[in-house]
């Protein structure tokens, strides 16, 4: 039996799959809550509570270099 691979829909990302994600991609551990954490500060959602992951991604990037 062959297993199927996961289907990502990276414009709607529930917050505890991406957390999985991104501690996969990182091989360290994102905790959901840090996630929630940039969410409350601002981090863009959708109107259903998912995350579009090329819009966090560019969220992180500006609030990194915010100061700079």
């Amino acid at each position: 039996m062959e297993d199927k691979p996961i289907q990502i829909d990276i414009k709607r990302m529930p917050v505890d799959r991406l957390s999985s994600l991104l501690s996969n991609a990182y091989r360290q551990r994102v905790p959901i809550e840090q996630i929630q954490a940039d969410i409350d500060a601002g981090a863009p959602t959708n109107a259903d509570g998912t995350v579009n992951v090329v819009d966090y991604t560019a969220w992180l990037l500006q609030e990194k270099h915010r100061g700079d």
